[in-house]
């Protein structure tokens, strides 16, 4: 299976993919983690990459979708893969189904993790990290000790600059205004489905699990994946 989630930022995906992928028994590939393996294995894109992420800016779309590529050509993913944070844009998109038909295959399923604005943004604001080992916790769900210390190693735990509410809703936007659009491209070939994301993590991936089963029970477009 060739998977991709979708979702407002603190939807899940990367949990959900994580559950998805091991459940599956297929490669999860995030955009970070294709970055820092390119940079690790010092190919040609990974220095461009590198260089690029020492000056603090964003990865180009163009590069992005050379790393991808150069990833997903790699003998792990022959039989699928779950994506996390690829494809961002409508852009993106087209260029993945064009990787993909280059090994005469194609997307399974695209799922999108359903979640409104005003939750993301609580569970992102109220999330903590330790300074020390990097730790999360959550104010609300999952909370630190007394005094915002971490219980693994007993260092403070803080809320990163990123997590701030105003960070939230500026990606929030970015993600209304270039990804969205990637849902009526999915929509219209058929290979959409949405899940509820505002559940515990065992419940979606559980509900996950059974629409992907049901989907392939029903066949439907772009069963090659």
């Amino acid at each position: 299976m060739r998977i991709v989630l979708l979702g407002l930022p603190g939807a899940g995906k990367g949990t959900q993919a994580a559950l998805l992928a091991a459940t599956a028994g297929l490669p999860h590939i995030a955009t970070g983690t294709i970055f820092r393996m390119a940079v690790a294995a010092e190919t040609a894109l990974g220095s461009q990459v590198r260089l690029i992420l020492e000056r603090g800016a964003l990865v180009p779309d163009q590069l992005t979708i050379a790393i991808v590529r150069e990833r997903l050509v790699q003998a792990d993913c022959r039989n699928g893969f779950v994506l996390d944070g690829f494809p961002r844009t409508l852009a993106q998109g087209e260029a993945l189904d064009s990787i993909l038909a280059d090994s005469g295959v194609a997307l399974y399923r695209a799922v999108y993790l359903e979640i409104s604005e005003e939750r993301a943004v609580a569970r992102l604001a109220g999330r903590r990290t330790c300074t020390h080992c990097g730790a999360t916790y959550h104010v609300q769900a999952d909370p630190p000790e007394r005094g915002n210390l971490c219980r693994r190693c007993g260092h403070p735990v803080v809320q990163r600059a990123d997590d701030a509410e105003d960070v939230q809703r500026s990606r929030i936007a970015a993600y209304r205004r270039d990804t969205v659009p990637l849902l009526g491209y999915y929509q219209q070939r058929g290979i959409l489905l949405s899940v509820d994301g505002d559940r515990p993590s065992g419940e979606v991936a559980a509900d996950l699990i059974r629409l992907l089963a049901d989907a392939a029970g029903g066949g439907g477009a772009d069963d090659r994946g």
